[in-house]
């Protein structure tokens, strides 16, 4: 389900020219109602779900539906930024069910072209260019050589 802004929510950024949810919006999406003052998307078909509208509202006026991975069928999920990290609450349809929240840390003082996605895996340039996986051959087990089967079963 694609973003939504919850009106009562919404102040349109204090009025100003562009609000942050058009500022952040990848496939700009996200316009400003120039008669109300309220964000809205514009075209929900053509979202993206990439939470970035969500994590960047100072009102927390946008929700999108959380992927079924995390979040069950029906509930909500927003999003609070702090200085730190970003706190996740997920609401659920049955409101009798105490909501769930949840912390992630954000790269906020990493500086652009400076993030190491692979500290763990330390690769060069032609290992990235290597048609193998990061993790090959150790995760395949390779180095123990030819797996003998024993069996062959046929139907």
């Amino acid at each position: 389900m694609p973003s939504f802004v919850i009106p009562d929510k919404c102040d349109g950024c204090k009025a100003l020219d562009k609000t942050a949810c058009q500022y952040i919006c990848p496939n700009d999406l996200m316009v400003l109602d120039k008669q109300t003052m309220k964000a809205f998307n514009q075209d929900p078909q053509m979202c993206w779900e990439c939470y970035s509208c969500v994590k960047i509202c100072p009102n927390q006026a946008i929700e999108v539906r959380g992927y079924a991975d995390f979040v069950p069928m029906g509930a909500s999920v927003t999003a609070m930024r702090s200085s730190e990290d970003i706190m996740w609450t997920i609401q659920f349809r049955d409101r009798s069910i105490k909501p769930k929240r949840f912390k992630f840390p954000h790269r906020r003082g990493v500086q652009e072209g400076m993030a190491q996605p692979f500290d763990q895996f330390p690769t060069g340039d032609a290992d990235l260019k290597s048609p193998t996986l990061m993790s090959e051959p150790a995760g395949l087990n390779t180095e123990r050589g030819k797996v003998k089967i024993d069996k062959v079963l046929t139907l």
